[in-house]
């Protein structure tokens, strides 16, 4: 007797997603997310500081600078969701406003990084002669001094602000595109397609920009979302000291540094920055770590 062929179509018995998505673009992606959920769980939380400090200071009725003197050092209440500080301002406010002074320098800074850095470890390293002598000189200079020293001698000569904060973290982060970079193209100029380039007359600009930089994308990627958490660590540094956006502009760092002589009377001014520092920190690098893994060819099987 035949068998009994089944009533439900074969790619709803066997395939689970692909039922709904015939490409598997969909179940790649949720298999992805459920192998590497600290990836996901570290993009929903930058995705959720992006959205709150780019979005929340425009709807927020209750101005960062207001100064209420009827609750100076306010504990965390309905009316004052996190508190006041110590000359009476909402610290949700001042929160969100301080977030988009922190998150816009670290985006800054590492846009900068990156638009200097990558050129010159794509120079440095495929060029090499004396193009890679002078360049990584000069990148190793800047990777002898302490990062944070560096950034506070670059501030300390042109003077605290947040232009020039941002500024000195842009030039503490370039190196690390710049050695980067290099090392990548000391590797990928030494395989057969680049070889081929060469061998039928592509010229050398052509090569670097089609066939070089492609391959070195995806590390870029990874080592930009990485260098956005480093440069929020260090605006915040900056700003505790002093030398980077001045009152009364909020900035993470310079709501600890108001926040730290009141710790034993009032620890919520200074909790609430450093756990959003915290925890922004954390989602960065989680999302660069899930962002190595799908880009690493021999982790996708």
């Amino acid at each position: 007797m035949p068998e009994q062929a089944s009533t439900r179509p074969p790619d709803r018995q066997h395939h689970g997603l692909r039922a709904f998505d015939r490409d598997g673009f969909l179940a790649r992606h949720v298999r992805f997310a459920m192998r590497h959920r600290p990836a996901v769980l570290g993009g929903a939380v930058c995705a959720a500081a992006a959205v709150a400090v780019f979005l929340g200071p425009p709807l927020d009725p209750v101005p960062p600078n207001a100064v209420h003197v009827s609750a100076m050092m306010h504990p965390p209440s309905a009316t004052w969701p996190l508190g006041t500080d110590d000359l009476g301002r909402d610290l949700l406010s001042r929160l969100l406003a301080g977030g988009r002074v922190s998150l816009g320098v670290g985006l800054a800074a590492t846009l900068a990084g990156a638009c200097v850095g990558v050129p010159t470890g794509l120079a440095s390293g495929f060029w090499r002669a004396w193009p890679d002598t002078v360049l990584m000189r000069v990148m190793d200079l800047l990777f002898s001094f302490p990062t944070i020293m560096l950034a506070v001698a670059i501030v300390g000569v042109l003077g605290p602000s947040l232009a020039n904060a941002t500024l000195a973290i842009a030039v503490v982060a370039t190196p690390r595109f710049a050695r980067l970079v290099r090392g990548q193209v000391l590797s990928v100029r030494e395989l057969e397609f680049i070889e081929a380039a060469q061998a039928i007359g592509a010229p050398t600009a052509r090569i670097v920009a089609r066939h070089v930089f492609p391959n070195l994308l995806g590390i870029v990627i990874v080592q930009a979302t990485l260098t956005v958490s480093f440069a929020i660590l260090t605006e915040a540094s900056l700003s505790f000291l002093g030398l980077g956006v001045q009152p009364p502009t909020a900035s993470w760092g310079s709501m600890l540094r108001y926040g730290y002589p009141f710790l034993d009377r009032a620890p919520w001014i200074s909790l609430v920055p450093g756990i959003a520092i915290m925890t922004t920190i954390l989602g960065f690098n989680l999302l660069g770590d899930g962002v190595r893994d799908a880009l690493d060819p021999r982790l996708r099987t």
